[in-house]
């Protein structure tokens, strides 16, 4: 909570997979500009906000419900990317799906690590 949240490995971990996310969705087809292209970049930009919101309160309480919503928003996203990858099996990236899932197992440790 020292909100020095560049330098957690997780915020820069999901600064990475934003930036893939908004490649990745840039291949999609211009029908889902507002469906799911939209859907997807708001998941992925939510994950590192929240936890660099997060670290700026100061009570562990508050930093933990920013990081369940960092959390909540990696498995939207990662539900986002099952479904591309089944709707768009060309374009789907098997990195952004395993990162994710990183991301999710780092903010889960977190959270237990704060609630102790």
């Amino acid at each position: 909570m020292d909100g020095g949240f560049k330098s957690l490995i997780v915020w820069q971990k999901s600064m990475a997979l934003a930036d893939v996310i908004f490649h990745l969705t840039k291949k999609f087809p211009k029908e889902e500009l507002s469906g799911l292209t939209s859907q997807m970049r708001r998941a992925a930009i939510s994950i590192p906000s929240n936890i660099a919101e997060g670290s700026r309160r100061t009570s562990k309480k508050d930093y933990s419900q920013f990081l369940r919503i960092a959390c909540g928003s990696a498995v939207e996203l990662e539900t986002q990317l099952l479904l591309s990858s089944k709707w768009y099996p060309n374009i789907s990236d098997a990195s952004a799906l395993s990162l994710v899932i990183e991301i999710q197992k780092m903010l889960s440790a977190m959270l237990r690590k704060i609630s102790e």
